[in-house]
């Protein structure tokens, strides 16, 4: 337990310490977002003062951290500095929403793909499967999505564009994120269902005669699960920063959102704090998979 609270010290302040370090290395100047580049000297000066950007960045950085921890912390640039964390707070669920249904879109289309693909392998329907999962793997979100406001918004007008009043608006950005995580997750669950098959256990259950639907979902599944929740726990950064461009896509009021207005108005202290907690979600989630491997396999609980 205490090796997992190290690492992930380590991670945030690691997190920190890059996304500071790129801030002041990416072009651009907050000064001239506010005051715009004709401001004279004096006034640049003046605003540099107040809101601290005269200090050097490691002096920064302990201000943000200050702020942070007292919960003070505002965004980096006048005239309405407002709280940092209310904002977050309130972007936060809408990450969270959409990436959980981005999950059980992938896993409602990948495992029941993966398993028929390896239960039928070498046949029209394993090269149709593994086909489609190759399709939505080259596939990008940021083409996908535009795809889908075409065909299912504007032409069929079935689902809404953007937004987040309903059940409605979720639906097109979780099939966008979703999918490319389903075509590896099939592939995947091809892969270890195949494995799981040529155990003896599995040929054991078929000797007693069991049948095939047992075989196949009671014993190889099972077994196959421990690889699909590493995965799982290691994807779900990777959906957390897919969430970033589909919910600027489909204005989705999340994270990923903040995030990208803070990067184009300079707000250093919004970018941080956002990064930071991406960082945070993606550390607790990978200690839950590691707490998830000894509900999947009791051979874990024994070990440990």
């Amino acid at each position: 337990m205490r090796s997992r609270v190290v690492s992930a010290l380590i991670a945030l302040v690691g997190a920190l310490l890059l996304v500071s370090l790129f801030l002041h290395l990416v072009p651009g100047d907050p000064v001239d977002v506010m005051l715009g580049e004709q401001a004279t000297q004096v006034d640049r000066a003046a605003l540099r003062r107040a809101v601290g950007l005269d200090l050097p960045w490691y002096a920064q950085l302990w201000t943000f951290a200050r702020d942070l921890g007292t919960g003070e912390l505002r965004t980096s640039l006048p005239p309405f500095q407002r709280k940092v964390l209310p904002a977050l707070g309130a972007a936060l669920p809408y990450t969270l929403l959409l990436t959980v249904a981005a999950m059980a879109v992938s896993l409602l289309l990948a495992l029941p793909l993966g398993v028929m693909a390896a239960a039928r392998r070498g046949t029209p329907v394993d090269a149709a499967a593994m086909g489609v999962s190759v399709a939505g793997v080259a596939l990008p979100r940021f083409w996908l999505g535009p795809v889908l406001i075409i065909v299912f918004a504007l032409k069929l007008d079935w689902l809404p564009v953007s937004g987040a009043e309903s059940w409605r608006h979720l639906v097109l950005p979780a099939f966008t994120l979703g999918t490319a995580l389903a075509a590896f997750l099939a592939r995947m669950t091809r892969a270890t269902m195949l494995e799981a098959l040529r155990e003896d256990y599995v040929t054991v259950a078929r000797a007693k005669g069991l049948s095939p639907r047992a075989v196949l979902w009671k014993h190889a599944f099972r077994n196959a699960l421990l690889p699909l929740v590493t995965v799982l726990g290691l994807e779900f950064g990777a959906l957390l920063g897919g969430a970033i461009v589909t919910e600027k896509v489909f204005a989705w009021p999340g994270m990923g959102t903040l995030l990208l207005t803070a990067i184009e108005k300079r707000d250093y202290n919004t970018v941080r704090a956002t990064v930071l907690l991406f960082t945070f979600c993606y550390v607790l989630v990978n200690t839950l998979t590691d707490a998830a491997y000894a509900w999947v396999d009791p051979r874990v609980r024994r070990r440990s």
